[in-house]
């Protein structure tokens, strides 16, 4: 399998956090107006450019305001087109749509021109600022083909792209914008501040990974400031350092037991085991709260009930120490897991444990998953994997005959352990 580069992408929070973007990767830059898009966009171009590599830049602006645009953050954008580093394309909104008799077939079209484009000047990356005018589709379906087939046309040309959108505004927006997230490598959500003149400054910046980017999502401020454009105040965090010596295998065991008292036998949360196999690292999952889980699982006990169809309800918990020692978090287990599961599997938080519907039901898919966790944890370093595998536990609940609703499984799962 041919391994995927990363790129720097002039974006410090994505280049310190991640490592810059997947080559070849569709990205989504979301926010509201005066956020910052626009300026992120130019961050990325100037990258891009410094790097001699050609960027095909989409906008509706007029290519003087771009240029005063990007002058603010000193980039000298004419400079840079005329060596042809740097290709603008003005898109002008789809205003014509109001008039057709298929407002739908009008937008794909649009679609079908941006990889007319990029076939004509294959570029290296490429930036839309911005998409909301064009995914105003009547048929939420026909978006998400319609966006999946085009990413699919330019990712084939391992060109690397950041679709810029503005922030849903009505619940039909936001489920137009959901149907394309689903199909993108990950998402940066810019979230404005204000302050009493009604000026946007500063903000929260959110970078949240759909596929690989196994070091998770990461939140942190930022700030719009002249001639550096958008700053994100972020360090990267520092590297594991395992609390605990190096001990042989006689003095871990004994050392281990006086970490923290042993597991009660009668417990029904067992240790995760070690798999070897790792499989790909690819996931997108739902999180739900514990009403809506508890009747998706109610449906599918009813499923059962009527079809036989089967399934499994996993079950991992974070031993408290484990966050009082800070170790491991339950929101880094939590995002290891969404990582690891099959968008079809529903997951819920419920204090310390995290449940799974999976929508398979045998073992080898539970050992998939738990080995697709541990390689999604937040450091890589064995040394790591051997101290939190100490902490973090697992149980099973296959659905039978005898079972009678949500509540009765529920409260098997969840009720308190022993007292140790």
């Amino acid at each position: 399998m041919k391994k995927l580069n990363l790129v720097p992408t002039g974006i410090s929070l994505v280049d310190k956090a991640w490592g810059g973007f997947y080559r070849g990767g569709t990205y989504l830059l979301i926010g509201q107006r005066k956020s910052g898009k626009t300026l992120i966009g130019l961050q990325y171009a100037m990258e891009s450019a410094k790097n001699k590599e050609v960027c095909l830049f989409f906008t509706s602006m007029r290519p003087k305001d771009l240029m005063i645009h990007a002058a603010s953050i000193d980039f000298d954008l004419q400079s840079y087109m005329n060596q042809n580093l740097v290709i603008v394309v003005r898109v002008a909104p789809p205003t014509e749509i109001y008039e057709s008799s298929n407002p739908d077939n009008f937008l794909i079209e649009y679609f079908n021109d941006i990889v007319t484009v990029v076939d004509q000047y294959q570029p290296n990356r490429l930036i839309f600022d911005e998409l909301t005018h064009f995914i105003g589709f009547e048929n939420p379906q026909a978006l998400e083909q319609t966006f999946l087939r085009t990413m699919e046309s330019i990712e084939e040309k391992n060109v690397t792209s950041l679709f810029v959108i503005a922030e849903p505004a009505t619940p039909f927006a936001q489920l137009l914008v959901d149907g394309i997230v689903q199909h993108s490598t990950a998402v940066i959500y810019l979230q404005k501040q204000t302050d009493e003149d009604g000026k946007s400054t500063s903000g929260r910046a959110t970078i949240t990974p759909n596929i690989g980017h196994t070091e998770g999502q990461f939140v942190t401020d930022y700030y719009i400031e002249p001639y550096k454009g958008v700053y994100f105040e972020f360090e990267q965090a520092p590297k594991f350092q395992n609390p605990f010596p190096i001990l042989n295998t006689v003095e871990l065991q004994k050392e281990q037991s006086t970490l923290k008292p042993p597991t009660s036998q009668s417990s029904k949360y067992k240790p995760l085991t070690n798999i070897d196999t790792v499989p790909e690292k690819f996931s997108f999952s739902n999180l739900y709260d514990i009403n809506d889980f508890t009747l998706i699982l109610n449906n599918q006990i009813a499923l059962y009930k009527s079809t036989g169809q089967p399934f499994t309800l996993f079950s991992i918990k974070l031993d408290e120490i484990a966050e009082s020692q800070k170790i491991l978090t339950i929101n880094q287990l939590q995002n290891a897991i969404r990582l690891s599961t099959d968008k079809k599997d529903k997951l819920c938080i419920v204090g310390n444990k995290i449940l799974i519907l999976m929508s398979k039901a045998d073992d080898k898919a539970l050992n998939e998953l738990v080995s697709k966790i541990k390689s999604n944890l937040p450091n890589s370093d064995p040394k790591f994997q051997d101290v939190i595998m100490n902490y973090v536990f697992a149980c099973t609940y296959q659905v039978n005959d005898k079972v009678e609703n949500a509540e009765y499984i529920l409260h098997e799962i969840l009720e308190d352990e022993p007292s140790r």
